[in-house]
């Protein structure tokens, strides 16, 4: 079965009063970008076990409980070409932070200059001596707003009971990979310039092979080209496990440089998130 096919969890499209409803997710007219000056939405929350995710474990949301912050939802790319959102052949997840989507029940971010909207690897996570394949495709619709000097990450691979190891970060100048394992201070790659991400889907393909030492390996392929290619240690604690969607931190920089309280909402799609052991059994 095909990645696209996999994300399509229902059996039929619904009509009701002007709005599309898939899998119970109620998909109105320009939901798909984010408005800072929206109200929250009063939209059902997605389930993250209703993807295939390969040989992933369960995901489960990350400190954001926000009803609006994970959705399934149209893909966005069928509305930019003027199609009909509704007759979108597969759903994709949809990831949006507000200002002040700094945490759920406990609110541990608000604390910590963070905003975000995650889902996070549960179950049989990247052990020491591990190696795995990855992908994701990601789509920036092209009112993303650029809100550095905050940091933005798309995607990580964090450690368990430790720092991350590689982030994968997002600014006016493109898509990053951003080293945590060599050095604690920012050392990017650019993975996709940003005068061609907003406004299309690009595909991330990672190869990785989990070690403290210089047997460790990480390769990083966007939209088919090998854009990173290291060999080294890849990891500083016993196990690395995957986050995904929108993850902003020290919030307070923006703020600040903008002398304003409030960061731009943002919103981004993922697809075809998948892990396998053989890059040819990834979600297609």
């Amino acid at each position: 079965m095909s990645g696209t096919s996999r994300l399509c969890v229902i059996a039929g499209t619904l009509l009701v009063f002007g709005a599309v409803v898939f899998a119970g997710i109620s998909l109105r007219p320009g939901q798909g970008h984010a408005n800072a000056n929206l109200p929250v939405q009063k939209t059902t929350a997605a389930s993250p076990d209703a993807v295939d995710r390969g040989n992933f474990g369960p995901f489960v949301r990350s400190l954001n409980d926000r009803p609006y912050g994970y959705q399934l939802v149209a893909d966005p790319a069928i509305a930019a070409r003027g199609a009909n959102a509704a007759l979108a052949p597969r759903l994709v997840e949809r990831f949006e932070v507000r200002p002040g989507d700094c945490g759920g029940d406990n609110a541990i971010d608000c604390g910590r200059d963070r905003e975000r909207s995650e889902l996070s690897e549960r179950g049989d996570r990247n052990p020491q001596g591990s190696t795995y394949w990855y992908r994701w495709s990601l789509y920036i619709p092209k009112d993303f707003v650029d809100v550095s000097p905050t940091k933005v990450a798309l995607g990580q691979f964090h450690q368990e009971g430790s720092h991350p190891a590689w982030m994968f970060e997002v600014d006016g100048a493109g898509y990053h990979l951003d080293d945590h394992v060599t050095t604690r201070k920012p050392r990017y790659h650019t993975l996709i310039k940003g005068a061609s991400l907003r406004g299309r889907w690009h595909d991330i393909v990672v190869f990785a092979h989990w070690a403290k030492d210089d047997s460790g390996v990480l390769r990083v392929w966007a939209d088919g080209s090998l854009r990173f290619d290291y060999q080294g240690p890849t990891m500083t604690a016993e196990l690395v496990y995957f986050k995904y969607g929108l993850y902003r931190s020290f919030v307070s920089r923006y703020q600040n440089a903008n002398e304003t309280d409030r960061v731009p909402a943002q919103t981004v799609y993922f697809a075809n998130v998948s892990r396998a052991e053989n890059r040819a059994d990834l979600t297609q």
